[in-house]
């Protein structure tokens, strides 16, 4: 099973950007489909992007279309969130997730019997006003 890293978090201020990086650690880490949540405090936790197990095919649910962009580097073991046009309201724990099905992915806030296999730690995001 693939563990999981997140790194790239910290204070910004509003209107910057930022790059989150999720490093997987064993062999196994092309066999997986990836995705990037984020949990503010009070709030629910809420996917951001979704990313086929290639690379190739991205999700994004409408709310975080456009200053949002995941991408996978399998060579790497790596996927990424740039994050741009940052908002106070962007403040949040930021997850990566993986389980070798997309769909799992992409429902897992929605989807009660489908909880991706891994997750990492976190890394926080603040966004100052």
């Amino acid at each position: 099973q693939v563990q999981l890293v997140e790194s790239g978090g910290g204070l910004v201020q509003a209107g910057g950007s930022l790059r989150l990086s999720c490093a997987g650690s064993g062999r196994t880490f092309n066999n997986y489909a990836m995705g990037w949540f984020r949990q503010a405090p009070g709030k629910e936790r809420e996917l951001i992007a979704a990313v086929s197990r290639g690379g190739g095919s991205q999700y994004y649910p409408d709310s975080m279309k456009g200053r949002f962009s995941i991408s996978k580097d399998n060579a790497k073991n790596t996927v990424y969130l740039q994050m741009i046009s940052l908002k106070p309201d962007d403040t949040a724990v930021y997850y990566c997730a993986a389980d070798p099905i997309l769909h799992s992915i992409i429902v897992a806030t929605t989807d009660k019997d489908r909880n991706p296999e891994v997750w990492g730690q976190g890394t926080q995001v603040t966004v100052s006003s």
